[in-house]
Order: C-alpha cells, then sequence, then structure tokens
C-alpha cells in the first residue's frame, strides 16, 4: 500500500476514513463494517466486542443495539468510547476516541425499519447480556415475539442507535520494517482538526 504522506492527506479525518472505508469495502470480507468498541465501567474495568457500523458523517460514527446490554450500560455511566477497524488484507488500521450519546428515536426507528424480519424479532426476544438458562429459553422468547407480531414488527423502546463524536482519530498503515505510518488527528479546542506523525 501507498505511505501516508502530508501532501497526499485529507484535512479532514472523516474523509480520509471514507476514502479508507471504500477501499476496505472493494477488498474486505464479509465485514468491512465491523469494529472493536471498548467501554468502561465502574472502576474502569475495561470491555471491547466486536459490532457493526451502520453509518458515519462529519457527525460521528454510528451502531446499533439494545439499551440494556453491558456496552449500553456502561455507556450510560461513561459516555467516553473508542473504536477500532482492522483491515489485515489492507495492513490498516483506524482507531476513534470521542464521547457517545443516543442518536435521536427518528433514526433509530428508520434504521430498523430496514432490518430483516428476523434480527426485528430477534432485538425483542433476546435479554441481551442477562442470563438465560439455555438455548432452549432463547427460542422460546424468539417464537412468542413472532406470534405476538404476526405483521410489521416495532422497533422495541429498549432498542436503538448510538453515535461516537470523534475527538481523535489515528490512521495507521503497515510499512516494511516495522516503520509503519501513524497519522493522528486531534480535534482542537476551536474545533478545527490538528494532524500529527507518530513514531510507529
Amino acid at each position: 500500500m501507498p505511505a501516508l504522506t502530508e501532501d497526499t492527506l485529507e484535512r479532514d479525518p472523516v474523509a480520509q476514513f471514507a476514502k479508507w472505508f471504500d477501499d476496505a469495502r472493494a477488498s474486505v470480507r464479509p465485514h468491512p463494517h465491523a469494529m472493536a468498541l471498548a467501554t468502561a465501567g465502574p472502576g474502569g474495568r475495561v470491555s471491547a466486542r466486536m459490532v457493526l457500523m451502520k453509518d458515519f458523517d462529519a457527525a460521528g460514527f454510528v451502531f446499533y443495539t439494545n439499551y440494556r446490554s453491558l456496552k449500553a450500560r456502561e455507556l450510560e455511566r461513561n459516555a467516553r468510547a473508542s473504536l477500532l477497524f482492522y483491515w489485515g488484507g489492507l495492513e490498516r488500521q483506524v482507531r476513534i476516541e470521542g464521547r457517545i450519546a443516543r442518536v435521536s428515536r427518528r433514526e433509530s426507528d428508520e434504521y430498523f425499519a430496514t432490518r430483516p424480519r428476523g434480527s426485528q424479532l430477534g432485538a425483542w426476544a433476546s435479554p441481551q447480556s442477562r442470563t438465560i438458562p439455555d438455548r432452549a429459553a432463547l427460542d422460546e422468547l424468539y417464537a412468542a415475539a413472532a406470534a405476538r407480531y404476526a405483521g410489521v414488527v416495532p422497533r422495541p423502546p429498549h432498542w436503538g442507535g448510538y453515535r461516537l463524536a470523534p475527538e481523535a482519530i489515528e490512521f495507521w498503515q503497515g510499512r516494511d520494517d516495522r516503520l509503519h505510518d501513524r497519522i493522528l488527528y486531534r480535534r482542537a479546542r476551536n474545533g478545527r482538526w490538528l494532524i500529527e506523525r507518530l513514531a510507529p
């Protein structure tokens, strides 16, 4: 892959991310939009899991989940989080840090309406992150949701989106001899992005 040079970088990190994401969509299978989400609970205990980015723009990076899940409970206590995209075939990573807030109900409704029916029913059926006795119990919850919503499946009130508003975005490009390119965008107090090169 070509080096990350100061004269080819976008001045805005979201524009730079869009270029890299286009490359990932063209070559990464099956989930170029998969990202690790790290959150922290009380006492600084950190947890991480893979989620799917569903949208991004200048305002931030959006994913959806159960608002009763572990990640959501941690985000309600500590609205700071980190995202990591890793595209091994391209030797690229993007690390994003910032604050998270729920998206609007309208946004959640609109996205929920695009999900396959099975996924919609699953959002009603799964008590995400809670202990259940066995797989049969989950199947029973799903069957009950399917019977309850024979037609249109409404969005559960406990399910919706979050948007991470970036404060720092680092682009990592693998290079020979472990002399990797690392470009960090940091948002200054005036709202402008500062660009720094980090040693690998």
